[in-house]
């Protein structure tokens, strides 16, 4: 909303700054973290009121997680109203990238909210049917994915009703390391598009385990991606990069800024011990936009090395699972994997403290590939 303050530009000399994302996404990192830092006690008392007994603790889990008991969930509700409401403020509402990957954001955030309802309601750790919800989320990612690869055609692609993909860049798969390596998946993108979101969706959703352990990574990597969207969306850098130019994908530097601040403003309430915890709500929304925003910027192997560590938590799940139906063992003590290290002595802290230092090594890694290639 405040973007179009610059259009008085030419009355009020110091409007123009309005036009800057680099202004625009500080001014969003500040927002949401004031925004939930201020509006979380109330909402906080809202959940414990309505809630009652809390997020059910698992009996079969750490024997330490049983004192956290009565702790609120749908934190995310905190996370995503910060969000929204700063991306309203100070983003490009023209810019579709904006809209889509609200729309994920959003959608995936509804899905999780109902999920942990069943939960709370009903206190137990089995939400709605698993397939119905991969369903849900795969008809929202797939409308995304069409939608960014609509929006990243040149305009002369376009007809009238319903756009038609032309096979080419807005199809294509970007490899890392490799600067003029284009894959054209043609219409497999929208779907290859939707693994990415619903699946880092729900890789940031089993990382939710600990106190403070999603949320840092999840900042981490929109920091991150915060930086890759104002690179590949700037002609000349990304040329200097020689990465991929992706039009209009800068705007979501400001979105990724929103998220950086609301998750700032999170994690004073979920520091361990926490006062409540993010929920599906939040950490499926969380990674649904992060998948959106990799798949708009044309970086969606970058995502798996940035955020390598949610990558972890799935595949520890996806191994344990195949182990067991096949020859009967466990390979992990306890799945997700940050379970496994608590069964061999560690103490939550050192747990989230050292998955963190993972997380930071990663987005290094995943940040040097602009350059190396």
């Amino acid at each position: 909303m405040l973007y179009f303050l610059a259009d008085f530009a030419g009355y009020v000399p110091g409007f123009n700054i309005f036009r800057y994302i680099t202004f625009r996404t500080g001014g969003a990192v500040m927002t949401a973290a004031l925004f939930v830092f201020l509006f979380g006690p109330w909402i906080i008392d809202q959940l414990r009121v309505k809630q009652g007994k809390g997020q059910p603790i698992r009996s079969d889990g750490p024997q330490s997680h049983l004192v956290k008991r009565g702790t609120p969930t749908m934190g995310g509700l905190m996370i995503l109203s910060g969000l929204i409401a700063t991306v309203l403020l100070w983003g490009n509402l023209t810019n579709p990238y904006v809209w889509i990957v609200l729309f994920v954001t959003v959608g995936f955030g509804a899905i999780g909210f109902y999920d942990d309802y069943l939960k709370v309601t009903k206190q137990t750790h089995a939400g709605y049917s698993g397939k119905a919800r991969l369903a849900m989320e795969f008809a929202i990612a797939l409308i995304a994915v069409y939608c960014i690869a609509v929006a990243s055609q040149p305009l002369g692609f376009r007809s009238a009703g319903l756009p038609m993909l032309e096979h080419g860049f807005s199809t294509s798969l970007a490899f890392p390391f490799l600067k003029n390596l284009l894959v054209d998946l043609g219409w497999f993108f929208v779907a290859f598009g939707a693994i990415v979101v619903v699946g880092a969706g729900n890789a940031v959703n089993l990382t939710d385990g600990l106190d403070g352990l999603a949320i840092v990574p999840v900042m981490i990597a929109a920091a991150s991606f915060g930086f890759i969207a104002y690179l590949s969306g700037n002609a000349i850098f990304a040329d200097y990069l020689q990465i991929h130019f992706t039009q209009g994908t800068g705007e979501l530097a400001v979105v990724c800024g929103a998220l950086l601040g609301a998750g700032l403003g999170f994690l004073w309430f979920n520091a361990p011990p926490a006062s409540i915890f993010m929920g599906d709500t939040g950490s499926l929304a969380l990674g649904g936009m992060l998948g959106a925003t990799a798949v708009a910027t044309k970086h969606e192997i970058v995502l798996a090395i940035i955020g390598g560590l949610f990558v972890l938590e799935a595949v520890s799940v996806i191994v344990q699972v195949a182990s067991f139906k096949l020859t009967g063992r466990r390979v992990f003590k306890m799945a997700p994997i940050h379970h496994h290290f608590e069964q061999l002595g560690w103490s939550e802290p050192q747990v989230v403290v050292r998955f963190w230092i993972v997380a930071v090594v990663l987005a290094l890694i995943g940040l040097a590939t602009l350059k190396l290639r």
